[in-house]
């Protein structure tokens, strides 16, 4: 059995440019951008609601990525969406949520259902941000649950790009193997 393989015959779409580790996996719904990186262990499934994640976007080892079904407590149920440019940690759990471009997700982080994390923001290692939580760009968030702590320094600001295309360098060099 492959390691990318459909649901109910709706195959992920993944860039060629894009590297999946043989060790991860990814189900159904899933449209992965240009130049992103899934690491071994992530699980990325896409079954009962759809899952994007733009480009240059990183998802490390053992990570989780999952959407909410739709049904009568919740008639659309909640998708999945990751932005470009955006660096998740080992070990994350993102669940039916929204994290815009330049955002970087801790290790450890649990973001829940309807969650937003906005253009720009950094939630620090084992945060957990609540259901339904907006979490405005610029600032460095922490703790369970997630609180700004305070506003993203310049070198804070500039890792976020920075570990972008450092994943972007490091997957050329496994797809190069």
């Amino acid at each position: 059995m492959s390691n990318i393989r459909p649901f109910k015959k709706i195959y992920p779409t993944i860039a060629s440019t894009s590297y999946v580790d043989p060790a991860a996996c990814v189900i159904g719904d899933v449209v992965i951008g240009e130049d992103c990186s899934i690491w071994p262990m992530v699980a990325i499934r896409g079954d009962v609601n759809h899952i994007r994640i733009g480009d240059r976007t990183n998802i490390q080892d053992g990570s989780v990525l999952h959407v909410t079904h739709k049904g009568p407590l919740n008639p659309v149920g909640n998708a999945l969406h990751i932005g470009s440019d955006v660096t998740v940690g080992h070990g994350a759990v993102i669940h039916a949520c929204t994290v815009e471009d330049e955002c970087l997700i801790g290790m450890g982080c649990v973001l829940l259902d309807g969650a937003v994390i906005e253009k720009g923001a950094m939630v620090g290692a084992g945060s957990v941000v609540s259901p339904g939580k907006v979490l405005p760009g610029g600032y460095l968030y922490l703790g369970s649950p997630a609180r700004a702590v305070r506003e993203l320094n310049q070198k804070e600001k500039d890792f976020l790009s920075y570990s972008a295309e450092h994943y972007v360098k490091l997957k050329n060099d496994y797809m190069n193997e």
